[in-house]
């Protein structure tokens, strides 16, 4: 029943969903452009016209009361991003500790304008040994979906470029707050 009426209400919207699912039982979900609030339920839409179970990660501060439980309940994970490494060794273990689990993550890690991406997922993803699924929102063709799996090899600067040229075409809600689809380097440290 989630299914139909989330699909009813994309229609009703003007909103197509592509999802080529992956064969996997686990991986990390990139989400991006993430431009807006608006990506959030959208994305929500797309996963429950999917079918898809995904957990989601975000910022600690989402997850106080009252609206704790319902975060929680829509597959939230907090994240208190000023000491992430307990955090990323937890996910791992996760991930070593269940049959499925699919872990959606924005690289951006805010709404706002950003140098680089963060480059946890692809962390993640590697010491996980599981492949990283590139989903997207394109607001111009009012498109989301999930089309490209890559397994992480382990040069990032490689495989950054393989993120780099899938998002080069997809555009937020709000383009002047889409940064370069890259991952932090001495260079871009400042």
């Amino acid at each position: 029943m989630v299914k139909t009426i989330a699909t009813t209400i994309l229609k009703m919207i003007g909103w197509q969903v592509s999802f080529s699912l992956p064969p996997r039982d686990k991986y990390v979900l990139v989400g991006a452009p993430h431009t807006s609030n608006w990506d959030f339920p959208l994305g929500l839409l797309a996963m429950w016209a999917s079918g898809l179970r995904v957990s989601w990660v975000g910022k600690h501060t989402l997850f106080k009361v009252p609206l704790a439980p319902i975060m929680r309940a829509l597959g939230g994970i907090p994240v208190d991003r000023r000491g992430s490494i307990g955090f990323t060794k937890k996910v791992i273990e996760t991930f070593a500790n269940r049959d499925q689990f699919v872990l959606a993550i924005s690289p951006e890690g805010t709404r706002s304008l950003t140098k680089h991406w963060k480059g946890g997922f692809y962390h993640i993803a590697l010491a996980a040994g599981v492949p990283i699924a590139l989903g997207y929102i394109d607001y111009p063709r009012r498109q989301l979906g999930i089309e490209r799996m890559f397994e992480p090899s382990g040069d990032i600067e490689a495989d950054f470029k393989i993120l780099e040229e899938y998002y080069q075409d997809k555009i937020g809600k709000r383009p002047e707050k889409q940064g370069p689809v890259r991952i932090r380097t001495v260079a871009t440290k400042k």
